[in-house]
């Protein structure tokens, strides 16, 4: 997995640009929390999907993004928490143990 990580709110207008070329998954994670890193761990196992572009947010250290990102894309905060942007939206969220990359590749249509 090629994580690029998320340190700066300014990165969340790069990330709506980058968006409208490539889609964009953010997985935001709590190093503290057993269920988040049993979620990084299996997108990790897994292959990512071509062409998607995958941010990490260490939540303990940059909550106030979090926040940014549950107030621009108009999601519930949830840890953990996968969204997928794609064109200047989140198309889809998913949280705890529904975080599967299979379940990424389907949203953005790679598998039906």
């Amino acid at each position: 997995m090629n994580w690029k990580l998320l340190t700066d709110e300014a990165q969340l207008d790069m990330i709506v640009e980058e968006s409208k070329l490539n889609p964009v998954v953010i997985f935001k994670h709590s190093i503290r929390c057993n269920i988040s890193s049993m979620a990084k761990a299996r997108l990790e196992r897994e292959t990512a999907p071509t062409g998607v572009h995958f941010y990490l947010l260490d939540l303990l250290k940059y909550r106030s993004i979090s926040n940014k990102i549950a107030e621009q894309f108009q999601i519930v905060h949830q840890s953990p928490q996968v969204l997928l942007i794609r064109n200047g939206d989140c198309i889809y969220d998913e949280s705890h143990n529904g975080i599967e990359m299979y379940e990424i590749a389907e949203q953005v249509g790679l598998i039906k």
